[in-house]
């Protein structure tokens, strides 16, 4: 089926009735002088040409970003089973507005190709929607572009949110919108989401094709054959309801034991995030006498912090330490790395 374009495909308005004629038109858009034009050509002429797979990149999160290989059919399946999930059936009018350097951006292109959606592709801003006059069915966008579209939501229908944790302050500022706003789970060897949920909802629900359980560490494991032939063990602590849901607790690798205490810095950040107007992060840093302390990060130049700013946090949950920073050193697909942030 990738040697395949569904007859409801448009993009950017244009019909491609053949095959060859797509991938002439990835072939200008390589000539552009513009990255995210380049990388969308580069997408496009891969994905006709002979070979099972397509290469991507991995975000960086917990290590240095990889290149690795995801079969075509896996793509495929990944595509189908949004389409079916969500409800995003052909015709369905598209954005894309992220990059198709990373999975999230290329699997908006093969959806649209496979489902038989109209797609409109934007350069990758933190404003995509700004000044568009059109409306949409689906789009799919990271937490910093919907926090700078939110007066703009109204022209989309159906919002999906990934590649980073969206915090309880763009939460509370999406409380009342009209749009369907999905938050969604999944990583690059999963190939795009394997769960999502409504903003306001606690539970992840898997899509169709994955099965979800723990190991022994109490994280989540993904054996979702349709995209990934091995079972994928991730490192994010999970708590389990019944057999398609779960509640996400934070990261195996960020949890600090301070003391004793084992402490989740996603929770701390969210009790937080409706007082800090800053971006900011906590994190361990060693100390003489917990083992390791709790520190509190702000990319921010210094400034004295409200008596307040501490007061949802438990006991053990309050910084020891509070540092700023002017500004987060990212990875390429612009994540923050704890680590190397920490002074």
């Amino acid at each position: 089926m990738r040697n395949y374009i569904h007859p409801h495909f448009r993009l950017n308005g244009h019909k491609f009735n053949f095959i060859e004629e797509l991938r002439s038109y990835g072939g200008e858009l390589l000539l552009s002088d513009e990255e995210h034009l380049i990388d969308l050509g580069t997408l496009i002429v891969s994905w006709f040409d002979e070979k099972e797979y397509v290469e991507l990149t991995t975000s960086g999160t917990t290590g240095p970003p990889k290149v690795i290989q995801i079969r075509k059919e896996s793509m495929i399946n990944s595509a189908k089973a949004t389409g079916t999930f969500f409800g995003i059936g052909e015709g369905s009018k598209a954005l894309l507005c992220m990059s198709t350097k990373y999975v999230g951006g290329k699997l908006m292109l093969i959806r649209s190709l496979i489902l038989g959606w109209e797609l409109d592709f934007v350069k990758p801003t933190s404003s995509p929607l700004l000044g568009n006059v059109k409306t949409y069915d689906f789009v799919a966008m990271v937490p910093m572009q919907v926090e700078h579209s939110l007066k703009e939501l109204a022209k989309v229908k159906t919002i999906i949110i990934g590649g980073a944790k969206v915090s309880q302050a763009l939460k509370d500022k999406l409380k009342g919108v009209e749009t369907k706003v999905y938050e969604t789970y999944g990583m690059t060897e999963t190939v795009t989401h394997i769960a999502a949920k409504l903003i306001e909802e606690d539970c992840f629900t898997a899509l169709p094709h994955a099965q979800i359980a723990v190991d022994e560490r109490k994280c989540l494991v993904i054996k979702a054959p349709a995209v990934s032939e091995d079972l994928v063990v991730t490192n994010d602590i999970v708590e389990i309801i019944g057999d398609r849901q779960f509640v996400w607790c934070g990261r195996f690798d960020n949890v600090i034991n301070s003391g004793g205490v084992k402490l989740f810095p996603e929770q701390i950040e969210e009790k937080l995030s409706k007082r800090i107007p800053y971006r900011f992060f906590v994190a361990a840093k060693e100390d003489d006498y917990l083992g390791n302390k709790l520190v509190l990060v702000i990319e921010s130049e210094p400034y004295t912090l409200p008596e307040d700013v501490f007061c949802d946090l438990h006991r053990f949950e309050k910084p020891k330490e509070v540092q700023f920073v002017n500004a987060f050193v990212e990875t390429g697909s612009g994540k923050v790395k704890r680590k190397e942030n920490i002074k």
